[in-house]
């Protein structure tokens, strides 16, 4: 069953209980959370980003293991409203963890050197150094 409340579809079933000031507070909590999370990624310097993308797909992972758990849950209060937004959150859980491999892939093979040809090797080791 849904509750109909003034905050439309944020209540759903087993949380009747939450009263508008407990939303509110939540909502204060994430807003801060989301300003923060912006002012400290926008100040890291271009030399941290593979280091920082790693350690979030790291926190992604966690996050997917945490939504399979939650996707797959059959206790007695476990609500079909909660299994759908579990099944949800591993979708993006996945999407997420998996590009970010791929672009962190991507940007250390930028960092790679690129292999010189055989005799160019040899001249700059001074091996093949050529005689007049």
């Amino acid at each position: 069953m849904i509750s109909i409340n003034p905050l439309g579809l944020l209540l759903a079933e087993g949380t009747e209980s939450m009263s508008a000031t407990a939303i509110i507070a939540a909502l204060y909590v994430f807003a801060l959370a989301a300003f923060l999370g912006y002012q400290v990624i926008s100040r890291v310097p271009p030399l941290l980003h593979t280091p920082l993308m790693s350690a979030t797909n790291a926190i992604s992972g966690i996050s997917l293991v945490g939504s399979i758990v939650i996707a797959g849950g059959t206790g007695p209060h476990h609500a079909k409203t909660a299994t759908i937004l579990g099944f949800i959150a591993v979708v993006c859980s996945t999407s997420n963890v998996v590009g970010g491999f791929a672009l962190t892939d991507r940007m250390l093979r930028m960092f790679k050197r690129k292999q010189a040809p055989a005799d160019t090797a040899k001249i700059a080791s001074g091996n093949g150094h050529q005689k007049n």
